[in-house]
């Protein structure tokens, strides 16, 4: 072929090539300001090698905090100490699996429900103490628990059986990844991610138009899952998910008139919108969209906004950026009506209920010690709830794994 028909052919590639990508990115740019950047949810997430352990907490992290519990530094060393004293961290525990975890609205019917997430925790526990501790009796207590459960779980039904997937699936892969990749052996680590891969990706991998906790927290387990999988596909499905959603439960002020709706939420009009956002119709910056249902679901939300992020972070594609500004004014506003201002008439009626529990370490760690922001509320509210403890659904110890934690 001559070189002027060789560049023609370059040439014509170079401009479809630009067609392709604009035809993708010019929809995610319409009604964006001038000069903002790409939608970010077109480009690839998934790191090319993955991270171990990686979800949640990384071996730099377990490192730093094993060596101020060793120290007897606190917050960590009283962090441990409680984490130790309570059941979750019992060398006599025994497992409780089912074939079918079935759980309808509020855990009613719970057949199966406080069990499967008990143990979830009880083995992420289990996996701390022994890392931090260096006694194998931790890890083979672990590796008992899941391996119950990987034998005999086939399926979660009822109503809230996307939720509960969620929450147990959230905390699974993080005590897999500990055990994994610092144990001496696991024999049936193949038959866990099994598990993992037939019977809770399915069911959180698409997402869900329930409350946004419920999307939040499906998300946070795929990621998880994907991590532990090494699946780059459903790990990037995962982060498109979040990009999406997130937008959709924290507002803030450039957002306009109204929070924006979560992609294929159907949510289209004013009226819609605002029925979904609890009936609130005046929003401030880190308003969630379940602020006015409680503050314990919004903090369900919020703890799992910061436990995909982490995760990205520890993979190599820190989202923290990207959603930054929504968590830390989320966290700030409600922290701040939890530790006793009064309520305005325009936020819910002039009434909050209930309280966020101990889910602000991870984004406080990141925003506040990492990045620089100044979070005077979030920072006294965490600080009076060390050492936080477990929501015995999906967080657990996040004193003791990402107080003051750099790495």
């Amino acid at each position: 072929m001559r070189t002027g028909t060789i560049a023609r052919v370059i040439g014509t590639a170079a401009a479809l090539a630009a067609l392709i990508t604009t035809a993708f990115t010019a929809p995610a740019m319409a009604g964006r300001p001038a000069g903002a950047a790409p939608d970010r949810a077109v480009q690839a997430a998934a790191p090319a090698a993955f991270t171990h352990p990686g979800v949640l907490v990384s071996r730099p992290q377990l490192d730093f905090v094993r060596a101020k519990v060793q120290a007897g530094a606190q917050p960590w060393k009283g962090a441990y100490d409680q984490m130790l004293a309570g059941t979750y961290a019992s060398l006599t525990r025994t497992a409780k699996p089912r074939s079918v975890v079935e759980c309808g609205s509020y855990s009613n019917p719970n057949y199966g429900c406080t069990d499967e997430r008990e143990d979830a925790i009880a083995a992420y526990t289990l996996s701390l103490a022994w890392y931090i501790g260096q006694d194998s009796r931790y890890a083979q207590k672990a590796i008992q628990i899941m391996d119950a459960w990987s034998n005999v779980i086939t399926d979660h039904t009822n109503s809230n059986a996307p939720l509960q997937t969620g929450w147990a699936g959230s905390t699974w892969p993080r005590a897999a990844e500990i055990i994994k990749y610092t144990y001496s052996s696991w024999p049936n680590s193949g038959r866990f991610g099994t598990m993992l891969r037939t019977v809770y990706l399915p069911e959180v991998t698409n997402g869900s138009h329930s409350n946004g906790n419920w999307e939040l927290s499906m998300t946070e387990a795929a990621i998880g899952i994907a991590v532990f999988l090494e699946d780059r596909a459903a790990y990037d499905k995962a982060v498109t998910k979040f990009r999406g959603r997130v937008p959709a439960y924290i507002y803030v002020t450039s957002d306009g008139s109204l929070p924006k709706a979560a992609p294929g939420s159907g949510l289209d009009t004013r009226d819609e919108i605002i029925r979904y956002w609890q009936g609130q119709s005046t929003f401030m910056d880190g308003l969630s969209q379940e602020t006015c249902r409680d503050l314990t679901h919004t903090g369900y939300g919020l703890s799992a906004i910061s436990h995909i992020a982490e995760t990205s972070r520890i993979q190599g594609q820190d989202l923290y950026p990207e959603i930054a500004d929504r968590l830390r004014h989320a966290l700030g506003l409600h922290a701040k009506y939890q530790l006793g201002t009064a309520v305005p008439s325009s936020l819910c009626g002039g009434s909050l209920k209930d309280s966020l529990g101990p889910v602000t370490e991870v984004g406080f760690n990141a925003l506040h010690n990492r990045m620089g922001y100044a979070m005077s509320n979030t920072q006294t509210l965490t600080e009076r709830q060390r050492p936080a403890a477990s929501n015995n659904l999906f967080v657990a110890w996040e004193t003791l794994t990402h107080a003051g934690n750099p790495n």
